[in-house]
Parts: structure tokens; C-alpha cells; sequence
């Protein structure tokens, strides 16, 4: 990461501010982070940066530009080239599945500006475009199966309304962090690392918002399920075998770090 061509003279805060574009404000809240060590201050009592403190601000703005939390920098600013590159590989993933994201919710956005009604609830027509021909066979059966429970009930009212952009919304929520989760196997992360168990939250999160109260416990169960019935497998191993097990076993690492 860059060393933002620092001069070998000391400089006031003022002179680091013009160089870097960062704002005399934000210098001094680096400051009091401890983001930078400060050389010494002038007989007048102001704030003077070498070159080396230049420099290691270079770093902390290619790191925030990065958009890495501030309370994640002070670990990488001295970490080895390793540790460095994990750190960087990981954002990477993160920032495109953001991507994904963000592009999923313009695609929806642009759909509900060209939709005359956006009050209207879906119809069985448009339910089988967004999720395939399957859908109603599908739904049927988990009608048949889980029709008695109090999730799908609570599913059933919540989602009688749902319009065509709602079901849309869904989809890409769910294709988002179905990405996640390949993203963090392929990178090799454990099932109870960190980027698993964040998507693993994510996928408890998106139930308990769009369908049913789902807490921790029922995560739990939630993934009981899904290793009992081999529609989940199918769905979820497709073209990488694993997926499913995987999903599964990072949800109940999840269930577990929250619940004890």
C-alpha cells in the first residue's frame, strides 16, 4: 500500500491534511485511535508527522478505502504479508457478494418503476417465473407436510400480500446468501469460521424477516430439516457437492455460538 510520496521533513497536521485529503478532523480522530504514533510537536506545541507517520497514514487511507472498519485497521497496519493478504482476500469476497447484492436491488427497483401496481399481491403465474416451474408442486407438498405448524401458518398470513417485487426481493436475498456461503467454502473457511457463521446469520435473519419468527433454537431445527429432506440437497449442491452439508453445519455452529 502506498506511502502518499512522503517528505522527509516533519510536517504539521495542516501541511498532512492537504497532502493526504484527509480532513484535519479525521487526522486528529486517527490520532486519538492510536491509528498513528506522532514523532514529536513543534516548541508551539502542535502535532508533527515524519515520514514514517505519512507513510503509515497511506496505509490506514488505502484500508478505509477498502472500506475495513476502523476497529479492524490496527491489526493490519503491522500484521505480516500473510496474515495482510488473508485479511484483503476476505474483503474482497465480502465486498462482492455486496456487489451481487446491490445489483439484485437495482434490478428490483428498475422492475417497481415499470410496474404499473405495486400493491397488487403476486399471482401463481409470476410466483413459477421468479422460482421455476416447480414451485406449486413444491409449495403442496410443504402445505401437506408443515400445514399444522405455527411457522408456516404465520408464513402463510405473512406472505399473502407479498407482490410480484416482494417475491423478486426474496429471491435475490436468498440467491445473495446462497453466494455467501459458496464463496466461504470455496475459500476454504471452516463451517464455525467467521464468514460462514455471518451467512449462516444472514439466512436466519432473512426467514425471521420475510416468513416466520425464527430464532437460534429454531435455526437449530431448521437445519435438522434440511439434512432430512433431499429436496434441500438438490437445491443446494446443484453444480458444488458439499453445499448443503455445509450450509447446514454453519447454521448449527451459529445456532450454537448464540445460544450456548
Amino acid at each position: 500500500m502506498g506511502d502518499m510520496n512522503a517528505p522527509t521533513a516533519p510536517m504539521a497536521v495542516g501541511e498532512v491534511a492537504r497532502l493526504t485529503g484527509v480532513t484535519v478532523r479525521t487526522l486528529h480522530h486517527y490520532d486519538a485511535l492510536g491509528l498513528l504514533r506522532l514523532s514529536g510537536r513543534s516548541d508551539a506545541g502542535y502535532r508533527l508527522y515524519s515520514s514514517a507517520d505519512v507513510a503509515r497514514l497511506g496505509r490506514v487511507v488505502a484500508l478505509r478505502r477498502m472500506r475495513i472498519a476502523l476497529r479492524d485497521i490496527p491489526g493490519l497496519l503491522d500484521a505480516d504479508p500473510a496474515t495482510l493478504r488473508a485479511a484483503l482476500l476476505r474483503r474482497r469476497d465480502e465486498l462482492r457478494a455486496e456487489a451481487r447484492g446491490m445489483e439484485a436491488t437495482v434490478r428490483l427497483i428498475t422492475r417497481a418503476l415499470e410496474e404499473d401496481d405495486m400493491t397488487t399481491p403476486a399471482t401463481r403465474e409470476d410466483l413459477a417465473e421468479i422460482f421455476g416451474d416447480g414451485f406449486d408442486d413444491a409449495q403442496a407438498e410443504a402445505a401437506a407436510r408443515w400445514g399444522r405448524t405455527r411457522a408456516w401458518q404465520e408464513s402463510q398470513r405473512r406472505t399473502a400480500a407479498y407482490t410480484r417485487a416482494d417475491w423478486e426481493a426474496i429471491k435475490a436475498e436468498a440467491d445473495a446468501n446462497v453466494a455467501a456461503f459458496l464463496d466461504a467454502m470455496t475459500a476454504g473457511t471452516p463451517p464455525e469460521g467467521p464468514a460462514a457463521m455471518r451467512a449462516a446469520e444472514d439466512h436466519r435473519a432473512h426467514v425471521d424477516r420475510r416468513f416466520f419468527a425464527c430464532d437460534h433454537a429454531l435455526q437449530r431445527n431448521l437445519a435438522d430439516l434440511y439434512d432430512s429432506d433431499p429436496r434441500y440437497a438438490v437445491a443446494y449442491d446443484g453444480t458444488h457437492p458439499g453445499l448443503s452439508a455445509y450450509v447446514t453445519a454453519a447454521m448449527r455452529a451459529n445456532a450454537a455460538r448464540a445460544t450456548g
